[in-house]
């Protein structure tokens, strides 16, 4: 077992078959078709990452809102700063877009079979999860500028915050990599 900052639920390990034989009636599918069962679990495996990502992003932007109309700084709640506002702006204008897609794509999933998903669905899912871990990256970014050094804190307001910016960059790599998601994508 090799040991992950994920999860020791994951079950990564390094493992290699040599001349192993596979008795028929331990076969899923059709021999030699292994690949396409998995590939086909992967839309709804990215599906699952791009909405459990985008609640918790929602989660963020609400968080930074609580603080920034507690927090006072300079005489004033931060919510009264111009650059906090536009910040947040720009947080609350990136998650809505991708709540938009995310029930879009999710409308097409429940009008098509599982074999048109994996046709037609596979590189807009991938292209959604991609924008999704993106903007994962510049909401932790933007957290942690308005709560400035509450962000690292572990207890307080500032703990939601600081667990998410340890934990967001999982999404970038399980269900297949951003670099591998845009390929997949324009593909």
């Amino acid at each position: 077992m090799i040991k992950t900052s994920y999860s020791p639920s994951a079950g990564t390990a390094f493992i290699t078959f040599t001349n192993v034989k596979v008795p028929i009636e331990n076969l899923l599918g059709v021999e030699n078709m292994g690949f396409e069962i998995i590939m086909s679990n992967f839309n709804h495996e990215r599906w699952v990452i791009v909405v459990c990502l985008t609640t918790t992003l929602r989660l963020m932007v609400e968080q930074c809102f609580r603080w920034a109309n507690l927090r006072e700084a300079f005489g004033k709640n931060l919510i009264s700063q111009p650059v906090i506002r536009n910040k947040l702006a720009h947080m609350v204008a990136q998650v809505e877009s991708l709540d938009s897609w995310v029930e879009n794509v999710t409308f097409q999933m429940t009008k098509m079979t599982e074999k048109q998903q994996f046709k037609y669905l596979g590189g807009t899912i991938a292209l959604l999860k991609l924008q999704t871990t993106r903007t994962a990256t510049f909401i932790s970014d933007q957290a942690c500028q308005i709560f400035g050094g509450r962000a690292i804190t572990r207890t307080g307001m500032g703990m939601y915050i600081e667990r998410f910016q340890k934990s967001f960059k999982f999404a970038s790599i399980y269900g297949g990599s951003e670099e591998i998601m845009a390929d997949l994508g324009i593909k």
